[in-house]
Parts: structure tokens; C-alpha cells; sequence
């Protein structure tokens, strides 16, 4: 699925970041597919959670605002 989205961006995964605010699925994806990532606390994972997971995001933020 990343390759795709990577393809039809017609960019580089080193240019790209994943972000999502599930670790189970968004972060995971990007980190399986070597893409930076960014977790977003503005949905379902919160920062209490991310301790229960093996893995990280490369980045955290409240939310998608705080991009700006």
C-alpha cells in the first residue's frame, strides 16, 4: 500500500511521513515500510498508550494543527 501511495505522490519515502493517530495501523505501517512517522493525540491512541506499544513514532504532537 505505501509503495503505491508513494508512486502515485511520485515521491521518495525518505521525502515522506506517515501520519496517523492509531499505532496499531498508521504508525505501524510506516514504520514497517521505512517511512518517518507522526503520531497525532487528537484521535484514538493516546499518549498514555504509547508506553503499551514495542515500537515508536518518530514524531509526536497533540494534533494536526500543531504542524503549523
Amino acid at each position: 500500500m505505501m509503495r503505491i501511495a508513494l508512486k502515485k505522490l511520485g515521491t521518495k519515502r525518505e521525502d515522506t511521513i506517515v501520519i496517523g493517530d492509531r499505532m496499531d495501523t498508521d504508525i505501524r505501517c510506516g514504520l514497517e515500510s521505512a517511512i518517518d512517522t507522526l503520531l497525532v493525540l487528537s484521535g484514538i491512541t493516546g499518549k498514555d498508550d504509547i508506553d503499551k506499544f514495542p515500537y515508536r513514532p518518530q514524531y509526536v504532537l497533540n494534533g494536526v494543527a500543531d504542524l503549523i
